[in-house]
């Protein structure tokens, strides 16, 4: 494994070093020691993909600005896409050997409830009793059925449901469940649950300190996703400049290219069409910037292999079968 930040050029080094003005040499205990099973430490997620339409797009942009892509995700749901939009999707992606990533059903910010429009913001994002969980459960058989492989969850009864469904055969086992940033832990002991709750790869909040990642990692090794541009509702971060150090901290970690200042696209349908189609290329091209900084800092390689989707050896909690 190699310590591509350690051995890159840090932003601005050589000027301020001249001026007297250096940084502090970084500490190798800090580092992440943990990869990918292929060895690389990071991986691309291009998110908020909402249909067959704006993933041409993103392929046709990525194709054109050469920017690598591991995994395309959504955020509407898989409930908001019909079978052949679902198809079409799992079609064109295999043919790129890219991962595709929908999200399961209801959640508590679209549901009945007024918690979550208190000002304590209530359940958020969770499912709301039975029914919610059997909407999400119908999503995942459904998605699943159809080729899908990666399913995104915002609720942990939820993930460790689908985790049990997936022992006990009701999905493929190779299934992979990734945890919302809506929901995204932000403490060690909290990352280390949900990862034995089935996580595969966990979004954790933006806003997150180089340290928290550090203190995440002494205790997991399950991958992580961050967005290196954060969208306005969870934040507007962008942190572009220490990408570097963030795989140095987080690895293994997918870089998810989000947009601030676009408006909210969930749940989707063709009365957003425009935007949604302007700022999926635009979320392909802050990849490409992103991309082009890790190069001028010699800190691009130990990227994974493209194709390349499924988490390594996580621990999780003994899970019964369903009939169990």
């Amino acid at each position: 494994m190699t310590d591509t930040a350690t051995a890159a050029r840090r932003p601005g080094e050589q000027a301020l070093s001249a001026l007297g003005l250096g940084a502090p040499a970084l500490d190798p205990a800090d580092a992440s020691t943990h990869t990918f099973p292929d060895g690389g430490r990071w991986r691309t997620e291009i998110p908020s993909c909402e249909g067959p339409e704006a993933l041409a797009v993103i392929l046709k942009e990525s194709s054109r600005l050469d920017v690598p892509i591991h995994r395309i995700s959504q955020g509407s749901g898989v409930w908001m896409l019909t079978d052949a939009e679902i198809t079409e999707m799992v079609e064109a992606t295999a043919e790129r050997d890219i991962e595709l990533c929908l999200f399961t059903g209801p959640r508590g910010t679209w549901d009945i409830g007024g918690s979550v429009r208190s000002d304590s913001r209530g359940g958020g994002l969770r499912a709301r009793g039975h029914d919610a969980v059997a909407g999400c459960i119908e999503d995942a058989v459904r998605a699943t059925e159809l080729g899908v492989k990666c399913l995104l969850v915002a609720d942990e009864g939820v993930l460790w449901t689908l985790h049990r469904a997936r022992v006990a055969g009701i999905i493929p086992g190779d299934t992979t469940l990734k945890v919302s940033a809506l929901i995204g832990p932000v403490n060690p002991a909290a990352y280390a649950v949900y990862e034995r709750l089935g996580a595969d790869s966990l979004n954790v909040p933006s806003d997150l300190t180089l340290d928290h990642l550090t203190e995440i990692r002494r205790v997991s090794a399950a991958p992580m996703d961050m967005y290196i541009e954060a969208p306005d509702d969870l934040g507007g971060y962008i942190r572009m400049y220490e990408v570097a150090e963030l795989i140095r901290r987080g690895a293994p970690l997918y870089l998810k290219f989000g947009l601030s200042k676009a408006p909210g696209i969930y749940p989707w349908g063709t009365h957003l069409r425009d935007v949604t189609l302007d700022t999926a290329r635009e979320r392909v091209r802050r990849g490409r910037l992103a991309l082009d900084l890790l190069a001028r800092h010699g800190a691009d390689g130990d990227m994974a292999p493209l194709g390349t989707r499924l988490p390594g050896t996580l621990n999780r909690f003994p899970a019964e079968s369903a009939t169990g």
